[in-house]
Order: C-alpha cells, then structure tokens, then sequence
C-alpha cells in the first residue's frame, strides 16, 4: 500500500532523484521520508507529543491544529526514519519513527509563496543534520507544485536559516485557510483590525486638516550603527542578522526571513 510518502533524496537541487535517502549505519539503513499528516493519522498522538514538548499548550488545543492539516493548506509535513537490514534498505511499509514535523500555510496576496512554521525536530535527534534534512525536504515537497518562494520568522535561529540560503526578508501574512474562491481583496478585509470595516461605514468620511508647517523641519535621526561578522554597516532602517526592527505581539525582536525555490 502506498502511503504518498516524499523522499528526501541526497542531491538538492531541481534535478533531484526521486528515490529515498538511504544511510548505512553498520549493519542497519536507514531512509527518511517526508509524509503530510493527514496521509498518517496514526502519527497524530506522537506528533502532538512532539509539538507540546517544545512549546508547551495544551493537548486538545494540538490535537485540534494538527487535524487540519490537509492537500489544501495548511498542510502539516512530518519527516519519518525507517530502518532495514543493510542488503535490504528500509521501505515504506515497514515501521518508523517520527523525526521531526513542519507546517506549511498560504501567503496572503502571494500565490507562490508558503510560509513555514512549527519546525521541530525530536530532541534525541538533534545535532545530527535532520533539522536540514527536514527543510531541504520541505522545500523540494513545495517546488514539487509550483511554488517559489519560503517565508519564516524566527527569534533566534537566524544563524540556522540563513546556512540553509534564507535571507532578510518583509513581514507578509500567513493565511490558514486560502480557498480559491475567496479573492486577495476579501481576506484583507478579514486581516483589517476588528471594528474597522464597522467605523469606516458608520462615519461619514471628513477631510484630514493638515498640521501647521513648522518653521525650522527637525533634522533627520543618526544613522543605526551596525556590526555584522565584523563589518561596520550604516542606515537608517538596517537589518542584519544581530539585529532588527520587527517585534511580535509580545515586543520580542523577530526576523522575518524568505528564499527563493
């Protein structure tokens, strides 16, 4: 029986082989697939488990989110190991175990972009090259149909994406849920703040009146100093990876970061 699984293969690029990656550890191998949630509803439990042990919350809250993960977006990617004897590589029939998971959501106005959140690799794993595993699979999964561009934010692994081709990039919108139906002009009247439709149309519209020119225009602000691997960068609105000027609804710095697919 097929389980639709996504191998990940050993070469990158778009010519990459099709087959599943296979290391040889003694007298065991081993391949990981990359495989949508929704194909392996039996991994739901240790996925969840996998997810709250990272970032807490509760179990029917994780439950809830992960059981959304469908063709259509969001779409919940879970990269599995399998093992076999070395004269006889693991198949995809045969038992797994779960190694890491990703989620993948449309991007507001962009159809060709997706953007990536909730990556995690199982603690015991860490360290061994599967959370690059896990993202060079993911994105050979979304080039797969036709998509371009990756979009992240990350508080402090930075360092990580940027290894992995990811550069500095602007703050866009994940949608949850992007039916085709639904044009770009409806969803930002959904993302608008709460109550801004409802005042704009139970106000009658009154002219802004323009402040009074100031006599003297105050002078522009210093430019931001900043060192970067040991390279002294200026302007007014710089952005490197040690610094820069985006914060999430809790004022914590984040980096919103992209790459081309």
């Amino acid at each position: 029986m097929s389980l639709g699984c996504f191998c990940c293969t050993g070469t990158r690029g778009k010519g990459a082989s099709s087959s599943g990656q296979v290391r040889r550890m003694g007298s065991v191998s081993e391949e990981l697939s990359l495989v949508p949630l929704h194909q392996r509803p039996e991994l739901l439990e240790a996925c969840a488990e996998l997810l709250g042990e990272e970032w807490g919350k509760s179990r029917a809250s994780r439950l809830h989110s992960l059981q959304r993960s469908s063709d259509a977006f969001p779409t919940c990617l879970l990269l599995l190991r399998s093992r076999g004897p070395s004269d006889s590589p693991a198949t995809r029939q045969g038992p797994c175990e779960l190694v890491g998971h990703v989620r993948l959501s449309r991007v507001l106005s962009r159809p060709r972009d997706l953007f990536v959140e909730s990556v995690v690799v199982a603690r015991a794993l860490r360290g061994r090259g599967y959370g690059r595993r896990l993202m060079e699979a993911a994105e050979q999964w979304a080039r797969a149909r036709g998509f371009r561009c990756l979009r992240l934010t990350t508080h402090d692994k930075q360092h990580f994406y940027a290894h992995l081709g990811y550069v500095l990039g602007e703050p866009v919108q994940s949608v949850a849920f992007l039916s085709p139906a639904i044009s770009s002009e409806v969803l930002r009247l959904f993302s608008a703040p709460s109550g801004a439709a409802a005042a704009t149309s139970a106000r009658p519209w009154v002219p802004a009146v323009p402040p009074p020119p100031l006599a003297v225009p105050p002078p522009p602000p210093p430019p931001t100093v900043i060192w970067a691997r040991g390279v002294l960068a200026e302007g007014r609105e710089q952005q490197s990876l040690l610094q820069t000027p985006h914060h999430d609804a809790k004022g914590l710095p984040i980096f919103w970061m992209k790459k081309d697919i």
